[in-house]
């Protein structure tokens, strides 16, 4: 690893444990009766007294830390004035940037938990997704493809019988939120025909899936991304570095 690799892992790993600590809070916090804008004011918060900096806002347009995407919304779900209700199911999914380098991640949970019980068919469509996250990572290391993380974010995730969200991708990052390469949940063609990945990459690998049909449309909003049929969507995602050995997963998992 060249000095230039080294000195982004340290900022990266420097950021992704802020950001690991601030989404652990924000899903602690995130309880019936809060609203998406008071979770997102604690993120612009604890962000700022790291001295760091919110990614989402490098995005034209975009004006927030979070993406707080609740039951059908996908992603992009913007901050309101709504108030969370017992059963929702929450996406969190925010970023920041270290030392001019960003990291990434996103966890959904179902509010009023302990307390709310949790339909069985939920707590199995969660962790299949959870699983698929942490086996897609496992495929991030040196000589292998992107294909081979894509194919097995589809493998887990059809397999159980869920939809992957198509349009929707994981993607590089570094000095930019979203770079090059793209991060697909599913597999495009063959897999040594993917792009190849080298030690010092730094990805954001993303389960993006919906219970039902995977199909999208836009809300009048002009950013939330939902599933058409109105099904129950989550996300899973996690910032990593490809090394010579094992991924270095930069933004930790988190217990809920």
């Amino acid at each position: 690893m060249n000095q230039q690799d080294t000195n982004k892992t340290a900022a990266m790993q420097e950021g992704g444990k802020v950001l690991g600590a601030v989404l652990d809070e924000l899903l602690d916090f995130a309880a019936p009766g809060v609203t998406l804008l008071e979770i997102e004011a604690l993120a612009q918060k604890r962000i700022k007294e790291a001295g760091m900096k919110p990614s989402f806002s490098t995005v034209a347009d975009y004006k927030w830390a979070t993406c707080l995407c609740v039951n059908d919304v996908i992603v992009h779900g913007i901050p309101t004035g709504n108030a969370l209700a017992e059963g929702d199911l929450l996406t969190i999914d925010i970023g920041l940037i270290n030392r001019d380098y960003h990291t990434d991640t996103a966890w959904s949970k179902v509010i009023g938990v302990p307390a709310f019980p949790v339909p069985a068919a939920t707590v199995v469509f969660l962790e299949t997704g959870k699983r698929a996250l942490k086996e897609a990572i496992a495929q991030a290391k040196q000589g292998n493809h992107v294909g081979h993380i894509s194919q097995t974010l589809q493998r887990i995730v059809e397999g159980a019988g869920y939809g992957i969200v198509k349009p929707l991708v994981g993607h590089g990052i570094g000095k930019t939120l979203h770079e090059e390469p793209q991060i697909p949940g599913f597999l495009r063609g063959a897999v040594e025909k993917t792009p190849k990945l080298k030690s010092g990459m730094s990805i954001a690998i993303e389960v993006i899936y919906a219970m039902g049909n995977p199909t999208v449309y836009y809300h009048e909003d002009g950013w939330s991304i939902a599933t058409r049929d109105h099904s129950l969507s989550a996300v899973f995602e996690q910032t990593v570095i490809v090394t010579d050995a094992e991924p270095l997963i930069i933004t930790p998992p988190h217990n809920v």
